[in-house]
């Protein structure tokens, strides 16, 4: 189209003089979305200015194309006409923008459907946050029940699960993490070894870098690592496995069958991440171990069968005991907060995300709370 001809054909508003009260509105053009028409302030701004106005006329014999612009545009100098008591004539308009623009009047809209933007007191975010916090106590509690009833089933070999789902299950959560576990626990190892051997130069004790090591790893940073990991990879897998269940109905079609989901979902992913935790354990205190040496004989020239036999020497069976338990406490606390969050998920997809995050911070937060009170109890005791 030549740009002459688009000009000719833009929207355009047109106001006659005011005449025995009455004001007509002319539209003229394309009056279509993508043409960007006028905008209605330039027409209530005209209404606000006009006195004694008792009339207001729409002329829309020369649009040539419109769209909802239009009846958008219709619809607020109506409304603002209705405010101020003014009569609006629409005949002049054409068949279709009339009916739509009596169609969006007939009903008006209702008093207060519109919700007032209101920030919600804090003492009522605190009440519904403690509600919130105390549902969830009363969930998992319940949740720990229904588990301990299912082990309770098991033992007696009344349990319905299937051997096969345990093995997958521990090779998912066994051989297939090894990897990122040996990855994360050789960095672990010569960080700490690092840093602890800046400080024990100073006092030229470089040797017992190996004791820093192995103390720190078979008794905390071994068990407490592989937890982590696990629950960021396992745990949410866990989560958002049992959730999308939720989410397709199948944790349903299970107990329609008679079969229950604690027995044949919660039970083999607990009963897996708690028999091989020790495995993943032992294999992380060797990662962590061989970074700490890596570092010594790098660092500090501390020759290999050294930092071996000071290694011998600082540990004791039972810093492995207290190391083991805890792993096997911490891998329960990941798969059952995996398979709690995703009993509990709801039934949309963004539920499974949600799941599967509530599932990583709830294990986390149990770890470390779990990881206090064996420093605690140990402690104690002496151990």
């Amino acid at each position: 189209m030549p740009q002459a001809a688009a000009e000719s054909n833009a929207a355009n508003l047109v106001y006659s003089q005011p005449t025995a009260g009455t004001l007509t509105l002319h539209f003229v053009g394309d009056w279509r979305l993508r043409h960007q028409p006028p905008t209605k302030d330039g027409a209530l701004k005209k209404l606000a200015e006009a006195a004694e106005l008792k009339r207001v006329r729409f002329d829309a014999d020369k649009v040539t194309a419109w769209d909802s612009a239009l009846v958008s545009f219709l619809m607020a100098v109506d409304n603002a006409c209705r405010e101020r008591g003014i009569e609006v004539d629409a005949e002049a308009l054409p068949d279709g923008a009339r009916r739509l623009l009596n169609l969006a009047l007939a009903v008006p809209e209702k008093a207060g459907a519109r919700k007032a933007a209101a920030s919600t007191p804090f003492l009522a975010r605190l009440g519904k946050g403690w509600l919130a916090l105390v549902a969830d106590a009363k969930a998992t509690v319940g949740f720990l029940g229904a588990v301990t009833l299912g082990f309770s089933r098991l033992i007696r070999g009344r349990a319905r699960l299937r051997g096969s789902d345990v093995l997958l299950l521990i090779q998912e959560c066994g051989p297939n993490a090894l990897m990122i576990i040996a990855l994360i626990s050789l960095l672990v190892g010569i960080s700490t070894a690092f840093i602890g051997a800046i400080q024990l130069q100073k006092f030229g004790t470089e040797i017992f870098v190996a004791n820093l090591i192995g103390l720190s790893m078979v008794r905390q940073m071994a068990a407490s690592m592989t937890a982590f990991v696990m629950a960021g990879r396992t745990g949410a897998a866990y989560a958002a496995q049992i959730g999308t269940m939720q989410v397709n109905q199948e944790i349903d079609a299970l107990e329609t069958l008679g079969i229950s989901p604690i027995d044949f979902l919660v039970l083999p992913r607990i009963i897996a991440m708690v028999v091989m935790m020790p495995f993943l354990y032992f294999f992380s205190n060797v990662a962590g171990i061989l970074g700490g040496m890596l570092v010594a004989q790098v660092m500090l020239n501390i020759s290999p069968v050294a930092f071996y036999f000071q290694l011998v020497s600082a540990l004791s069976i039972k810093d492995f005991v207290i190391g083991v338990l805890m792993a096997i406490v911490f891998g329960a606390l990941v798969a059952f907060y995996g398979c709690l969050r995703g009993i509990q998920c709801g039934r949309s997809a963004a539920s499974v995300g949600l799941a599967a995050t509530s599932a990583v911070v709830g294990a986390i937060v149990a770890i470390i709370v779990a990881n206090f009170i064996f420093s605690v109890v140990t402690t104690t005791l002496g151990l």
